[in-house]
Parts: C-alpha cells; sequence; structure tokens
C-alpha cells in the first residue's frame, strides 16, 4: 500500500480535508520560479502547515535559488521535510541537511534516471516526476510507471511517484511501479490552488486499492 501526499494545498480548508481522508503527508508550495496558482508566501505556507496534526508529514515544496535560502525558509515555515526540485549538488544536499535536521526530498525528471541514481545515497526520497525545462513539476502529466518501477528496483532511497495522477489512475500506477508513495496536485483540484474535496477523499482510497486489481 503506498502512501499518499496531497500537494499544492493552498487553502486550510483543503489541508484539512486531505488530512481528513487520511493523506500521509500535505504539501505546501512557496517560492518557485514559475506562475502557479498553488504558492503561497513563506508567512502564509508557516501558518498552514502548523495546522497539520502529528503523523501527517508537513512538506514544504520550494525551488530556492540556494542551498542558503532553503536552509532560510525551513527555519522560517517549520516543516517537517522539504521537497526541493531543480538543479542541485549532492553537497548542497547534505548541506540542507546537516544545517535542519529534516528530511529533504529531491524531484528528479522521470527521463533521467542517472540522476536519480547520483542522488540515491544523498536524499532521504526521490520525487520521480515529469518535470518542465525549468525542474518544476506538477506538468500533470504521466510518464513511464514500469521504468520507474524498475528504477525504484535498483534505488536503496524511497521513490515517490508524481505526475499526472488522479483517482481513477492512481490504483494501476501503484500497482505497476510499486512505489514508496504517490504525490498528486492537480489531479485532484477544481481549478488550480483549489481541491476537489471528493476526489481527494477517492485519491487516497484508491492509492491502498492496488492488491484488488493486481
Amino acid at each position: 500500500m503506498a502512501r499518499v501526499k496531497i500537494c499544492g494545498l493552498a487553502r486550510g480548508a483543503d489541508l484539512r480535508a486531505a488530512v481528513e481522508a487520511g493523506a500521509d503527508a500535505v504539501g505546501v508550495i512557496s517560492e518557485v520560479p514559475v506562475d502557479s496558482g498553488r504558492e503561497v508566501d513563506p508567512a502564509t505556507a508557516a501558518e498552514l502547515l502548523a495546522d497539520v496534526p502529528p503523523f501527517v508529514t508537513a512538506t514544504l515544496v520550494t525551488m530556492p535559488d540556494s542551498a542558503e535560502r532553503a536552509v532560510e525558509l525551513l527555519r522560517t515555515v517549520g516543516p517537517d521535510a522539504l521537497q526541493l526540485h531543480g538543479e542541485w549538488t549532492p553537497d548542497e544536499i547534505r548541506y540542507i541537511r546537516a544545517e535542519t535536521e529534516r528530511k529533504v526530498l529531491l524531484a528528479v525528471d522521470a527521463d533521467d534516471p542517472l540522476r536519480a541514481e547520483e542522488f540515491d545515497a544523498v536524499a532521504d526520497a526521490l520525487v520521480i516526476d515529469s518535470a518542465d525545462d525549468s525542474g518544476a513539476g506538477g506538468t500533470g502529466e504521466t510518464h513511464d510507471w514500469a521504468k520507474t518501477g524498475d528504477l525504484a528496483s535498483r534505488l536503496t532511497s524511497p521513490v515517490v511517484l508524481a505526475g499526472g495522477l488522479t483517482a481513477d489512475n492512481v490504483a494501476e500506477a501503484v500497482r505497476v511501479a510499486d512505489p514508496f508513495a504517490v504525490d498528486v496536485a492537480s489531479g485532484v483540484e477544481l481549478s488550480e490552488g483549489r481541491k476537489d474535496h471528493n476526489a481527494v477523499a477517492r485519491f487516497v482510497a484508491n492509492a491502498g486499492r492496488e492488491m484488488e486489481i493486481a
């Protein structure tokens, strides 16, 4: 059974709906260099994530311009974990982890398995996503789940499957890729930045139903 992260939460009501649906983690986006209705400022991110209850991982999703800024954001927002997008070096990831003592997830383009292997021993988990040219995720596009499953079997780090997932396809995605977790943003939205609470509940439920169709 894959764990579930609901990402791109910009409203308190949507975050509460994700928690009530049984999500294992929630994600709030701040400081990304793309125009997104899911992005909030760091102060709002801190307010949203402060309401996350124990045993649900509060995750800051960001694409800052330096490792030092990543550390500043972590200290300002206070999440349980940091999900980084963009270009990073292994030394930068080590620095962020050492300075903050927080779990660091690194997003990697599904078409770049060598990069995933490079960071396997550095990041706490790898988010295998369908990235755009800037390295940002949230494209709403799927990728080859079987290849991601093959990659996951070679890695020691937990793999989080992202990219184009919906309540209708997540069970099949979990069956094929067998990831540690799945991550969804646009696939459970009414509009960008506003979640469909019914779709969120269905997504969480269906992520745990892979064995029924295997």
